[in-house]
């Protein structure tokens, strides 16, 4: 697919987003051919989002289908990369407006804060080589805008170049002892509207969540992209996404990371 067809089939992607259209898979002659080739759809599609909407700059990033059960509802056997964009990351508690979305999802993670660049010249890195530039963990929820996907028609190519449906994050208090804690094996457990809803484990996420932050660091230097200070990484989902009405509240807690809380509103306007 050469550069023209590539910023072509971005470009369909954004407007179908801003059309709010319902998600396609890629196929025929958009299918990319290689996920080298949809990460490249991906930029594209990233590079007219930052000259044409109203997300800001790029402030972090995400792997997705990390866990058995993600990779289950999505139809896909491997990760895929995202990134997150400034103007989508809130604090807790955040509310959120279930008519800004075709269909709103929520997921649960661990989020790290880089506190230092990190060099493209040491990678490849591993869970025990990137640890150190790491300043901060946090429980964290991650927004899921999946456009209604149908979950029985999925590939991680067509995922991964529409955003990996990042609609946002929101981040708990950042945690900066967290070298003292054990970050893959901490219990999670999610409540809605204040009853016991689910439960699991931070493990579930590629078994630990720097596990996860070495293979989008991984990912980037293979691209020639590097991590810079602050930004942030979300290390993928240890539940399955959960898709909120309107007025639904989530509360999701890690022990020793503490928590995060999201409403889901149907206001024309809300709080950010």
């Amino acid at each position: 697919m050469d550069q023209n067809k590539t910023e072509a089939v971005a470009r369909r992607i954004y407007e179908a987003n801003v059309r709010r259209e319902r998600f396609k898979p890629l196929r025929g002659h958009d299918l990319p051919g290689s996920l080298e080739t949809a990460y490249d759809i991906q930029d594209a599609l990233y590079a007219i989002m930052q000259t044409e909407g109203n997300a800001g700059p790029i402030a972090g990033h995400k792997i997705a289908a990390t866990s058995p059960e993600i990779q289950k509802l999505c139809g896909v056997d491997q990760p895929v990369y995202g990134s997150i964009f400034a103007n989508t990351i809130h604090r807790t508690p955040h509310v959120a407006n279930h008519a800004d979305f075709i269909r709103i999802g929520v997921e649960f993670e661990v989020a790290l804060e880089l506190g230092e660049d990190v060099p493209l010249t040491a990678a490849p890195f591993d869970a025990e080589t990137i640890s150190r530039f790491v300043k901060s963990a946090m429980p964290a929820f991650e927004i899921i805008e999946d456009r209604n996907a149908d979950y029985s028609d999925l590939d991680a190519m067509s995922i991964l170049t529409d955003r990996c449906w990042c609609g946002g994050v929101v981040l708990g208090a950042p945690v900066k002892h967290w070298q003292h804690i054990d970050l893959g094996n901490l219990a999670g457990m999610v409540k809605l509207n204040g009853e016991s809803l689910d439960t699991g484990n931070t493990g579930n996420a590629l078994g630990h969540p720097l596990n996860g932050l070495a293979w989008v660091t991984n990912h980037l230097a293979a691209r020639g992209k590097a991590f810079r200070a602050g930004e942030i990484v979300m290390t993928g989902s240890s539940l399955k996404t959960r898709f909120p009405a309107p007025g639904d509240s989530y509360t999701y807690t890690i022990e020793q990371l503490g928590e995060v809380t999201l409403r889901i509103s149907n206001n024309a306007q809300v709080d950010t």
